[in-house]
């Protein structure tokens, strides 16, 4: 008898204290990652290190596909919308690197943390993701403490600020496209694994050519280099994508990512312990402006109220 190799997708349910003390921690890695790449940016340029950590990623996950679902693994159906996917996650890094070099650092992440708005907007038509007028609103005060947060005054042209927000905003549309396609597109019905491997063999293969052409190729494999490109492997491409992915297909896409907006407080964090970078009031008070908003969103779930 003929059997479907593409499983049903599952369903998605609001947050629970699990999944938010799980998202929780995976924005405090992600945060963490900031400051180890940064600090060995001198031996390995960011986007080689993204691009080796992507490469053995995918080769981890390839083995693990094709030992579960054998040489048939990609021919379900699922290679299109999973090639679409890891090409978005590609060009999100693209954008947020070309950001970098016109625009601050803090500009880049307030306009890339754009994707939870994008997400949201782009399944509102999924009755089970679709907001309140309240949650919006909790939406939009969470996005207002990433800016209190981070946003500042710049000695930098105001056409060249302009150019590189417009790239880290484009950074943002592409993680919030990229969402979207997994959550309405076939490869979100595959398992954790193979969308993992479509993501990171895609965006390898991306990063790695556009490194190459723009002369950003260098690696000095040191001590510390190893270690950050270990951890950065391990820890972040692969166990940390499993989980967020296997999250992804269990809850609810636009809560999940408004949570998204801690790692960039987490990275701040993770810059004043290990740089001995400096943080301000203002930096404070977004904060707490980025915690009311999670809690205006998903608050009532917590409590057993009906949202």
């Amino acid at each position: 008898m003929k059997r479907d190799a593409t499983p049903s997708p599952p369903t998605r349910h609001p947050l629970d204290a699990r999944a938010i003390a799980l998202m929780v921690g995976i924005c405090l890695v992600w945060g963490l990652q900031q400051a180890i790449m940064k600090s060995v940016a001198s031996d390995v340029a960011p986007t080689m290190q993204l691009a080796i950590r992507f490469g053995f990623a995918a080769l981890f996950f390839g083995v693990l596909v094709l030992r579960r679902e054998g040489r048939r693994a990609f021919a379900d159906g699922t290679l299109p919308s999973g090639l679409m996917l890891g090409l978005c996650f590609a060009v999100e890094f693209i954008f947020v690197g070309e950001a970098l070099a016109h625009t601050t650092a803090a500009h880049t992440v307030v306009f890339l943390y754009s994707a939870p708005i994008f997400t949201a907007l782009g399944l509102q038509m999924l009755p089970e993701e679709r907001l309140s007028r309240g949650q919006w609103g909790g939406i939009a005060l969470a996005f207002a403490g990433i800016c209190v947060a981070f946003l500042g005054y710049s000695t930098r042209p105001v056409a060249e600020l302009i150019a590189g927000d417009l790239l880290a905003l484009l950074g943002g549309a592409a993680w919030g496209v990229g969402n979207i396609v997994l959550r309405r597109t076939r490869v979100g019905a595959a398992a954790t694994t193979k969308i993992v491997c479509y993501q990171v063999a895609t965006a390898a293969i991306v990063l790695f050519a556009f490194a190459h052409a723009n002369g950003e190729s260098h690696v000095a494999l040191t001590g510390r280099a190893l270690l950050a490109l270990t951890f950065q492997t391990l820890v972040i491409a692969i166990a940390t994508y499993q989980l967020w992915f296997w999250m992804l297909s269990h809850y609810l896409t636009s809560r999940l990512m408004l949570l998204s907006l801690l790692t960039p407080l987490f990275g701040v964090a993770a810059g004043a312990a290990l740089l001995a970078e400096p943080v301000d009031a203002r930096f404070g008070a977004g904060a707490l402006l980025v915690l009311a908003g999670i809690v205006i969103v998903n608050g009532r779930v917590l409590f057993n109220r009906s949202t």
